[in-house]
């Protein structure tokens, strides 16, 4: 049997799951390798059973993201209920469940690559029903904060190794599409929670908001259950070895990355928690990618937890009419995820026309995206000020959405091409910096806006966006010179 060697994700036969072997295939008749057509080979699935398991993914990459923000409406209604004046604790019951986002992918990204991605998958599936159960059950803003930042833990799980799959089963060539149906839940989830929330809240109370979310991740569990099979190749290779030495009797029977997976689980899991810090703190392209998402997301999560003050003070909304506020942030991100997801593999083919193909082609839309964000901050932060008709500050959001989208998505992208070899701890890395971001970047927010007003407080946003405009072009030209000067191996 043979191995795919262009189109099944590279994977390390000594050092790493993620890693591969330049090698040509071995004529060891004990080395057992998918063969060229290999229907249980991820990368030969055909297409309506591989968007099957993407398709459930992308339902808990939506649903995650939505429990982070369905919440930020009302916060003002949960500080009442409990008794609590600060509005940086406010902030905090919505940005503490991407702390989670930060944390889990310690954990959870090289788990899924020890023992396979569909056993994570459910183990936090029941979690995060549990974590959800116990936030609408909260006697005090203490537990309702903890369970939150337990949810956010096992929540994480489809942000941290939802983009795994994609190198898994999806051909290189085509993942720029399948990368912006993956981005589409993470960006939209939290734009459509606080519309849900509230109304929710305003109709039933905030607890109401938590059962919801039990009840719909419960649901999506069951089907994940029914549904979902395992994508991660090692670990497919490792039971069929397995059935092949109990069928056979023979026990010299290998696979390529039997040394990998049968080193002792300590060390393992040892090294490969260290792995995306590692690649986040040595590698320029993965800290500097990281650092202008962790941006993005970090405003993407301030200006969330700011609406409501706005809004409710200023343009005296209901809470529920206060949820509507976040659709312009929402359209935004739509018309994004149209333009550069269709547009995203077009650009990628026409710049590397006539030469030879770079990661760094990927980074097209991020060039004019760039400048997006910050037209729509001071859009935003300047009508705002003026206390203008409340569409204004709305449009600008629109345009800060449509940014976010131009930013996410390329780098999104990028980092699953620039790391073949360690595409999910890239991506674990990228996770962890933009959510320590979007949980504490938020809690500036309510003093900087006392202290600037709107106007010049989003303007500082602004100026501090622009400064990565130059960055995303040195990157598009000079990414791949600074990726070959600094290779090492991250093992």
């Amino acid at each position: 049997m043979t191995v795919s060697r262009t189109e099944q994700p590279p994977y390390n036969e000594f050092i790493d799951p993620e890693k591969s072997s330049a090698e040509k295939p071995s004529k060891d008749p004990n080395l057992v390798e998918w063969d060229q057509d290999d229907p249980d080979n991820p990368m030969n699935w055909s297409t309506s059973k591989a968007w099957c398991n993407l398709g459930v993914i992308s339902f808990f990459r939506f649903l995650s993201p939505l429990t982070s923000s369905m919440i930020a409406p009302v916060s003002n209604s949960v500080l009442q209920d409990f008794r609590v004046n600060s509005q940086i604790t406010g902030s905090l019951i919505t940005s503490i469940y991407i702390l989670g986002y930060a944390l889990g992918p310690l954990l959870l990204a090289p788990l899924s690559e020890i023992v396979g991605r569909l056993p994570v998958y459910h183990a936090n599936n029941i979690l995060f029903v549990a974590w959800n159960l116990g936030a609408a059950l909260a006697p005090n803003i203490g537990g309702l904060l903890a369970f939150r930042l337990l949810a956010g833990l096992a929540g994480s799980r489809p942000v941290t190794i939802g983009n795994g799959p994609i190198a898994d089963c999806v051909p290189k060539k085509k993942r720029g599409a399948a990368t912006a149906i993956f981005t589409m839940g993470p960006l939209l989830g939290p734009v459509i929670g606080p519309i849900a929330g509230g109304f929710l809240a305003e109709a039933q109370g905030w607890r109401w908001i938590f059962w919801v979310l039990t009840i719909a991740s419960g649901a999506l569990a069951v089907v994940s259950l029914a549904v979902q099979r395992e994508t991660y190749g090692p670990v497919l290779l490792e039971r069929r070895t397995k059935y092949l030495r109990s069928k056979t009797g023979n026990d010299k029977l290998y696979h390529a990355h039997s040394a990998s997976l049968n080193r002792p689980r300590k060390e393992i899991f040892r090294s490969a928690i260290a792995r995306p810090v590692k690649m986040l703190f040595l590698s320029p392209i993965v800290f500097i990618t990281s650092v202008y998402v962790g941006l993005v997301y970090g405003y993407t999560y301030l200006l969330f937890t700011s609406f409501g003050s706005l809004f409710e003070d200023v343009y005296h909304f209901s809470p529920g009419v206060v949820g509507l506020t976040y659709l312009g942030f929402g359209v935004g991100c739509t018309l994004g995820l149209v333009v550069v997801g269709s547009l995203s593999d077009k650009m990628t083919a026409r710049v590397s026309k006539g030469t030879e193909w770079k990661p760094e082609y990927r980074l097209a839309p991020l060039l004019p995206g760039s400048l997006v964000i910050p037209i729509g901050l001071f859009w935003y932060g300047w009508s705002a000020q003026a206390k203008t008709h409340w569409i204004l500050p709305i449009i600008g959001t629109g345009w800060v959405g449509l940014g976010t989208l131009a930013v996410f998505l390329p780098v999104q992208t990028y980092l699953i091409d620039a790391f073949p070899l360690y595409a999910a701890s890239a991506a674990a890395a990228n996770t962890i910096f933009r959510s320590f971001m979007g949980a504490f970047l938020p809690l500036a927010g309510p003093p900087m806006y006392k202290s600037l007003g709107q106007g010049w407080g989003n303007s500082l946003l602004a100026f501090v966006a622009l400064i990565f405009t130059p960055v995303a072009w040195i990157m598009f030209k000079y990414g791949e010179k600074v990726r070959k000067s600094s290779q090492r191996d991250f093992a």
